[in-house]
């Protein structure tokens, strides 16, 4: 297998970014659920959405230069990238970073929150957005502008937490024709909402959606860097 140089590509800006973690794992979650993957945690985040798995990431971490970040991805030597958070856009060196990495060669998805505009990421990045129910405490912070930009590469995801985030998140469907837009995601909030419940209403309804499970903690559990 080819994989991408670990030398950065000439004329990759500088930046600094604040990382929590760079590991290798199965990708748990959208379309591309399965494929080996690193994944680059960027620290902070705005928001505090009540189900958040992740929240270690909210403070601390290390400052990397854009350079070492690349040099500890190709490290891995596979050809999946997810940049991931916290809110990985609420770093400035997010945007360079993403390009650098589809200019390295690499199949780059970012994850966020979907409360901040995505305007400016790199065309060629799988851009993975979630929409914040109301269950979620933070539905205010959802950037609707979003929405308009998305196409059939991106990804949007709904964590549900009850049948009400459910019935809700369907009007969205509709009022936004999203799935003509790209994939839709319905994810159980663990704990709150059963899967065997959300797959017994996916069913009922026939939403053209995908039901997802997190597949990592299928295998491992809550372990960080997994």
């Amino acid at each position: 297998m080819n994989l991408p140089a670990v030398d950065k590509a000439p004329g990759t800006p500088s930046a600094r970014l604040k990382l929590t973690e760079i590991f290798l794992s199965l990708q748990g979650e959208s379309t591309l659920v399965g494929w080996p993957t690193v994944f680059v945690r960027l620290t902070g985040c705005p928001l505090r959405c009540q189900y958040c798995d992740t929240a270690y990431a909210f403070h601390g971490g290390e400052w990397h230069q854009l350079d070492q970040v690349l040099e500890q991805v190709a490290s891995h030597g596979v050809r999946h990238v997810c940049v991931t958070g916290g809110e990985p856009l609420a770093q400035k060196g997010c945007l360079p970073l993403l390009s650098a990495l589809c200019d390295a060669g690499y199949v780059v998805s970012l994850e966020t929150s979907g409360a901040i505009d995505i305007s400016m990421v790199d065309p060629r990045v799988i851009r993975v957005v979630d929409i914040k129910t109301p269950g979620s405490a933070e539905v205010a912070r959802n950037r609707w502008d979003n929405l308009a930009l998305l196409n059939e590469r991106d990804q949007i995801k709904f964590v549900l937490c009850s049948r009400e985030d459910y019935d809700w998140a369907k009007g969205i469907l509709e009022q936004y024709s999203l799935p003509a837009r790209c994939a839709v995601l319905f994810s159980p909030s663990h704990g709150q909402v059963s899967p065997t419940e959300l797959a017994d209403w996916i069913v009922a309804d026939r939403l053209p959606i995908r039901m997802q499970m997190q597949l990592h903690k299928i295998l491992w559990g809550n372990t960080p860097g997994r």
